[in-house]
């Protein structure tokens, strides 16, 4: 055997270092390479060759073995050939994967399509279908988060049985509707009283200190003040979430994920373009990849989303005047061409950011 790595593997179970020999990772680099190439499972001799190393069939299936054994690749039922575990591919993108900058005609193509003087949200857009058309996977982008809404003017308009109209102003300018669902009718003169205390009580405060201000008032008042008036508040606490809750995001290219026959069955992929509709679960994602900073790659389970337990996610922020205000990345395969796609979304966050901050 050849000299070896200490590395440390995370096969689901808790990580443990391993000896790992310089020829099980060059066998396994070969292996998930033609795996992306192909999406079929690599057998001994394909590896072999693919490999470039003169070496006999039994060898081969040793070193194959021992990959097994550490939980790194695995045996299709339906096939001798083998196919990377999440394992196999973590281990690959985070020691063996050798990323190149983009083509220069990729880099040239993205820079000529961001036009500084587009309103953020057609940039965004833009950059959401760039990212699916270069790499040929699903693109998001969230939209840009502000870190500060404060809170300017509130009405409440009652609708039919017990859902109510919130018109928010918030400092910016920018006006939020909402059709929120009570838990009893108000009558207009209740909502109206309560929106002139919101008014007279909060206006100029960042809408996270109204929320913690209103928690704290509904437990210090909680025996003076009426039910119908705690129960406004209580609204009020709920008006001032969804406000703030402006988290959203642009898909493109979903389709491009019928391509993949891992993905292909039809009631997976009914499931996955119900999420990528619904947004919440892929949002919920996207914030851990704000909070991280810097390129997150989650593959397979790693997202901790069972829907997409066959699929990958490249992520990495774009900021305007140096704070981190989204992010942006792909979605696709397990099996994606990581080495195209990691500097296309590298690159698209800069061009991105630069164009935001004209």
């Amino acid at each position: 055997m050849t000299t070896g790595k200490s590395l440390t593997i995370n096969t689901g179970q808790a990580p443990v270092e391993v000896q790992v020999s310089e020829r099980a990772l060059h066998f396994l680099k070969a292996l998930i390479e033609r795996y992306i190439r192909d999406g079929q499972p690599v057998g001994s001799r394909t590896l072999a060759r693919d490999a470039g190393l003169d070496l006999s069939p039994a060898t081969v299936r040793n070193v194959m073995a021992d990959l097994e054994e550490l939980g790194l690749i695995a045996s299709p039922h339906t096939s001798a050939g083998r196919v990377p575990t999440v394992a196999g591919y973590r281990l690959f993108v985070d020691t063996l994967l050798t990323v190149h900058p983009p083509a220069e005609e990729d880099i040239a193509f993205l820079r000529s399509q961001f036009n500084a003087r587009l309103d953020p949200k057609t940039l965004i857009e833009k950059a959401s279908n760039l990212l699916s058309g270069l790499t040929h996977l699903a693109g998001v982008v969230m939209l840009p988060r502000h870190e500060r809404h404060a809170f300017r003017h509130i009405e409440l308009l009652p609708l039919s049985e017990s859902r109510v109209l919130v018109i928010l102003v918030t400092s910016e300018g920018e006006v939020h509707n909402r059709i929120i669902t009570t838990e009893r009718r108000f009558s207009h003169n209740q909502l109206e009283q309560t929106a002139n205390y919101l008014n007279q009580m909060f206006t100029g405060q960042d809408l996270k200190e109204v929320r913690r201000r209103l928690f704290q008032e509904l437990q210090d008042t909680h025996a003076h003040i009426d039910q119908v008036m705690r129960r406004a508040l209580a609204m009020a606490q709920d008006v001032m979430e969804s406000a703030e809750d402006q988290d959203d995001c642009y898909i493109a290219g979903q389709t491009n994920l019928m391509e993949f026959d891992e993905l292909a069955n039809l009631d997976r992929l009914k499931q996955l373009f119900d999420a990528f509709t619904q947004k919440r679960e892929i949002l919920h994602i996207l914030d851990r990849c704000i909070a991280a900073e810097g390129m997150q790659i989650f593959i397979g389970e790693e997202s901790g989303y069972s829907l997409l337990g066959d699929c990958s996610l490249v992520t990495t922020p774009y900021r305007v005047d140096d704070q981190v205000v989204g992010v942006l990345g792909v979605i696709g395969p397990t099996r994606m061409d990581y080495q195209r796609v990691i500097p296309i979304v590298d690159v698209t966050a800069r061009l991105l950011s630069a164009a935001l901050r004209h």
